[in-house]
């Protein structure tokens, strides 16, 4: 099972220079325990964003077009279909981005994780639409708001349409 995880602004952002717009506490505990002992699959820029990377606990797979490039921890791969080939037939797999790397599962994946934060930012990178016929919503939490009040956001489940 191929799953996307990513927090999304109101207008699709996702970042800028590529960091992220937000620091929300809840939402990267959530990533955390959902990811935890899985694989995880990622663009080179977004590991390269990681403030310490590979992430514990999990197996942190870095698609890049490189072939001699390698970064300790991570398993290298070259393709998306490498990417594909390195998860288990009934293991959930973990898409962390970047943008075109969701772009370019999104076709493939079965489920996503979104934390909707309820606020438009300034970015340059974007997640792609997500189209309610094929993609339901299947699960929705209450709206937190953050300590300081500037945005609320919401933890989402989408599970494809078959």
């Amino acid at each position: 099972m191929i799953s996307i995880i990513v927090a999304i602004a109101e207008n699709g952002a996702i970042g800028k220079d590529n960091q992220l717009l937000w620091h929300i506490s809840e939402d990267l505990k959530r990533f955390k325990k959902i990811t935890a002992g899985h694989k995880i699959i990622m663009g080179r820029n977004t590991l390269l964003s990681l403030p310490k990377w590979p992430l514990p606990n999990r197996t942190s797979i870095v698609i890049t077009d490189n072939k001699y490039e390698q970064f300790a921890g991570c398993e290298m791969v070259f393709s998306i279909e490498e990417a594909i080939s390195k998860c288990g037939k009934d293991e959930e797999c973990f898409i962390i981005g970047g943008a075109s790397i969701y772009r370019q599962f999104m076709p493939l994946a079965d489920k996503l994780y979104i934390t909707r934060v309820h606020k438009a930012f300034d970015a340059d990178t974007f997640f792609p639409e997500i189209s309610e016929k094929e993609w339901p919503l299947t699960e929705k939490s209450e709206t937190f708001e953050m300590e300081d009040g500037s945005f609320g956001y919401t933890f989402e489940m989408y599970l494809r349409k078959l």
